[in-house]
C-alpha cells in the first residue's frame, strides 16, 4: 500500500509539529546545518514568521495519509534558489523526503535550484540525487547541530 502524499502552504497549527520534530537529536546531529538551539521555541517563531512573510520562499507542510511529517522549503541564497526540508525521524526510510522534495520542484519554475547536504547525510545525498540533484562542490561550515565545522557537499539541480 502506497502512503498518498502531498504538500500545501504551511499553517499555524503545523508551527507545534515542526518545533517537535526539530527536539531529536539524532536528526540534528544529522542535519548538522540547523537551529542553533533547537529548544528556543521563540526562535524557532521568529524564524517561521519571517519564512512565512518574505514572498520569495516557498514553504510547504508535507502531509502523509493526512499526518503533518515535515517540510519542504525553497528560499533565495543571493541571486539562487537552494532548498531544504525536514522529516519527522519516526518517519525517515519511507520516501517522504523524496516524494516531498520532488512535489516542491515541481511547483518551482526557476532552475537550476541548489541544496548542500553534510558529507556524512548519506541519506540525504540520497534523496538529492533520486530527485536529480548532482554534486557540484565542496563547502564547510559551523554546523550548530555537531558544535564543530562540517564539510558538505554542494549540489544543483539544473534545467532542461
Amino acid at each position: 500500500m502506497t502512503a498518498e502524499l502531498h504538500l500545501r502552504p504551511v499553517r499555524d497549527d503545523d508551527l507545534p509539529l515542526f518545533f517537535a520534530h526539530e527536539q531529536d537529536a539524532e536528526a540534528n546531529w544529522m542535519a548538522a546545518f540547523g537551529p542553533e538551539d533547537p529548544a528556543d521555541r521563540e526562535r524557532f517563531d521568529a524564524h517561521w514568521r519571517r519564512v512565512r512573510a518574505d514572498e520569495r520562499i516557498v514553504p510547504r507542510t508535507v502531509v502523509v495519509d493526512g499526518e503533518v511529517v515535515g517540510h519542504v522549503v525553497a528560499f533565495p541564497v543571493g541571486e539562487r534558489t537552494e532548498v531544504s526540508y525536514w522529516i519527522d525521524p519516526r518517519r525517515w526510510g519511507r520516501g517522504h523526503a523524496t516524494a516531498a522534495l520532488a512535489a516542491l520542484l515541481r511547483e518551482l519554475p526557476q532552475r537550476p535550484v541548489h541544496a548542500r547536504a553534510a558529507k556524512d547525510n548519506r541519506a540525504s545525498l540520497a534523496v538529492l540525487r533520486k530527485c536529480g540533484f548532482v554534486v557540484t562542490g565542496e563547502d564547510k561550515g559551523y554546523a550548530n547541530g555537531r558544535g564543530t565545522e562540517v564539510e558538505e557537499w554542494v549540489l544543483e539541480l539544473a534545467g532542461d
